[in-house]
């Protein structure tokens, strides 16, 4: 018998989606070393030149006209007015995918972002085909793209959302809450106090972890500002991840701020740097918060933008699980009530554990070898 074949499929090389492929493909070779896989970014692989493009109008479509992506993020109107032409390029990349998959011959294709996994839906429809196919939704809000009758299962980040699912017409049979994959890693505990150590900061202070995603987003340098206020001598640990503009500003700005902070680019110890931190001001994506809940981290979220992030903090915020702040200004102040009421802090942390699950990419690498 011959290994199993998996095709992982997600979107954009510094993103949540792939993020999670990640993470599966990691969960799956842990339970099953001998799978072939591949993981592939579908988009480049089937539109290289547009995926360039629409990565760019994205990206700048979040920065500077938010409202237009809300208005555009899982709004009917739009989804039925976008089905003929998605259903004509689902069309002109089926042979492309067809290639493939006859090349590969995959036994499950698995899709961590509603694009390729509409295109292999399609896909199966139109060379009638049988090929298992399994949906991932790294955010806690299930829009309309994600919708088709050919996908055989639905991986959910909670109840809540397989139940809006399940409302959108998706037999429950198909659907299972089993959680947003991540690097099984961010469970295991660490050694704190060499982290101290190798970081050089003091384990009797407060930390403060400052993310902004993988490609550092988010009014982060007006919140080191507002926290140059704060009347706790705090430590920040600032992450910027690809972006390299916000890293250089920073970087030269660093001597003339009061507070400890320690600067980092694009890094792959973020369960490192969660273990050590007291608290954690991130952008609410789904793979991010899916770690911070597994770390059992206090959450606070500033001015998240519309569409996924903010359907992720309204899920976050009426758990228990994270605080909103809309003005990064005022952040310092949060911060400071936050380390004044440890009962808050406790809170926090106690929600977060209620909605954590931990063994979200076990559980879906364990469904997936079993299709």
């Amino acid at each position: 018998m011959r290994p199993k074949r998996i095709i992982l499929m997600y979107i954009s090389e510094v993103s949540g989606h792939r993020s999670a492929t990640m993470a599966v493909e990691k969960a799956i070779k842990s339970l099953s070393p001998g799978c072939e896989i591949m993981n592939i970014n579908a988009f480049n692989y089937t539109n290289p030149i547009s995926e360039k493009v629409i990565n760019r109008i994205y990206m700048e479509v979040i920065k500077y006209t938010p409202k237009v992506w809300d208005y555009l993020y899982d709004n009917p109107k739009v989804a039925k007015a976008l089905e003929r032409i998605k259903k004509r390029v689902h069309k002109s990349n089926s042979p492309k995918l067809r290639k493939l998959f006859e090349g590969f011959k995959p036994d499950v294709v698995v899709c961590s972002q509603a694009f390729p996994c509409g295109m292999v839906a399609d896909y199966k429809k139109v060379y009638n085909s049988s090929l298992p196919l399994v949906a991932v939704l790294t955010d806690y809000i299930p829009h309309s793209y994600w919708v088709y009758d050919t996908v055989d299962y639905y991986i959910t980040p909670s109840q809540e959302v397989s139940e809006r699912l399940a409302r959108k017409g998706i037999p429950a049979a198909k659907i299972k809450s089993y959680g947003i994959p991540f690097d099984h890693k961010f469970n295991q505990k660490t050694d704190k106090d060499e982290i101290f150590r190798r970081l050089g900061i003091d384990p009797e202070k407060p930390v403060i972890l400052i993310m902004g995603g993988g490609q550092g987003l988010g009014p982060i340098k007006t919140i080191v500002r507002s926290l140059e206020r704060s009347k706790y001598d705090i430590q920040e640990l600032i992450v910027t991840g690809t972006n390299k503009k916000l890293y250089s500003s920073l970087k030269r700005k660093i001597k003339d701020y009061k507070k400890n902070i320690h600067l980092f680019g694009f890094v792959h110890n973020i369960h490192e740097l969660m273990q050590v931190s007291k608290i954690i001001i991130s952008k609410p994506g789904g793979v991010t918060t899916a770690e911070v809940l597994s770390s059992g981290l206090p959450m606070v979220i500033v001015k998240p933008i519309p569409g996924q992030e903010a359907n992720n903090t309204d899920f976050l915020t009426s758990k228990g699980a994270a605080v909103k702040v809309d003005d990064p200004e005022k952040i310092s102040f949060v911060i400071d009530d936050l380390l004044d009421e440890k009962n808050k802090l406790e809170r926090l942390k106690v929600s977060a554990a209620g909605i954590a699950k931990p063994e979200a990419s076990m559980d879906i690498a364990k469904l997936i070898l079993n299709t």
